[in-house]
C-alpha cells in the first residue's frame, strides 16, 4: 500500500492560523482607533509598526530594531511595555502584548482602558 503524503498543513491548522490572525488584527486596529491612529494601519505590515512606534512615543528607527532577528523579540517588548503604559496598564500587561499578542491586545482594545498619552515620550500614566 502506498502511504499517502500531505501536500501542506492541514485545514485544522489553517483555520487557528486564520482566527489567530483576525484576532491580532481586530485588537490592534482598535487599539490604535483608541489612541487617534487609523486602525487600518494594524493590516499594513512594516507601518503598524511605525504607527505603534508613533503611539507609545518611540523614535521611527526602532521600525529597524523590530526587523532584526533576535533584537526584534526584545524591541517588541519593549514596545509592548511603553504601549501598556501608554494605556494606563502596567509592565505585567505590557510583557503580556509581546507574547500573547493576540488575547492582550484584544484586552486593551475592546475593554476600557483609555489612551493617556505616549509613555515613552514622558506622557503616559506617570504623567496623569
Amino acid at each position: 500500500m502506498q502511504e499517502q503524503q500531505s501536500a501542506g498543513p492541514s485545514i485544522v491548522v489553517t483555520i487557528f492560523y486564520l482566527a489567530f490572525i483576525g484576532a491580532m488584527v481586530a485588537g490592534m486596529w482598535k487599539t490604535f482607533a483608541k489612541a487617534g491612529e487609523p486602525g487600518w494601519a494594524a493590516i499594513v505590515p512594516i507601518y503598524n509598526i511605525y504607527v505603534m512606534t508613533k503611539i507609545v512615543g518611540r523614535p521611527a528607527w526602532w521600525i529597524v530594531l523590530a526587523l532584526i532577528p533576535c533584537v526584534n523579540f526584545i524591541a517588541l517588548i519593549i514596545l509592548g511595555i511603553d504601549m501598556a503604559k501608554s494605556f494606563g496598564k502596567d509592565t505585567g500587561f505590557g510583557i503580556g502584548l509581546g507574547l500573547l499578542g493576540p488575547v492582550f491586545y484584544a484586552i486593551l482594545g475592546f475593554g476600557d482602558a483609555r489612551y493617556q498619552g505616549p509613555a515613552a515620550a514622558g506622557g503616559g500614566a506617570s504623567a496623569a
